[in-house]
């Protein structure tokens, strides 16, 4: 699990109001999800905190940012995996590719790519050590498990069950949790 502590220096770090729209802004300390556009959500700190902490990013990791959105998290973790590490956001929306990529600011350790129709995750980058996905699948999205490396976890709400998956695949039910649908999965 992602310690404590570091998450809570990459929530100072990253503040969420820097990824929301303006007129966002001033809720951004509720702890529910909000709205960003295009029929799309920032997720509650809460949940992302809950993500990021069964995902368990270490510094020098590479990070595969599924549904990336406002790329929040994406910052997030490019704040866990350090300098040394990389993450990649994917975003199927291309007004929010363009929002998420304006927030991510002065981040070179971290992008966000348009995701490719049909193409789930981005495959030409694999293997990730760990992959989140932030949009809900309607079963265990393969092509995924198929980017993960060896030792990798994948996070990733299906059906309404976050699930935790490591190769083999062990997958371990973590509650229950609403997202907007996975496109293609």
């Amino acid at each position: 699990m992602t310690p404590s502590g570091a998450l809570d220096e990459a929530f100072a770090a990253c503040p969420r109001t820097d990824f929301l729209p303006e007129d966002q802004r001033r809720f951004a300390r509720l702890d529910r999800p909000l709205p960003i556009g295009w029929g799309q959500t920032n997720s509650q700190p809460t949940t992302v905190r809950n993500l990021l902490t069964l995902l368990d990013v270490r510094p020098g990791q590479r990070v595969l940012d599924v549904g990336c959105g406002s790329a929040w998290t994406t910052a997030l973790l490019a704040h866990l995996v350090g300098p040394d590490g990389e993450v990649v956001g994917v975003e199927i929306v291309p007004g929010l590719v363009t929002f998420g990529r304006s927030r991510l600011g002065e981040r070179p350790n971290a992008r966000v790519r348009q995701a490719l129709p049909g193409v789930l995750g981005l495959p030409d980058g694999a293997p990730y050590d760990r992959i989140l996905v932030s949009a809900e699948a309607r079963t265990l999205p393969v092509p995924l498990l198929d980017q993960l490396a060896d030792d990798g976890v994948l996070v990733v709400p299906v059906d309404g069950i976050l699930l935790e998956v490591r190769q083999g695949p062990k997958v371990i039910e973590r509650g229950r949790y609403a997202f907007v649908p996975l496109v293609g999965g």
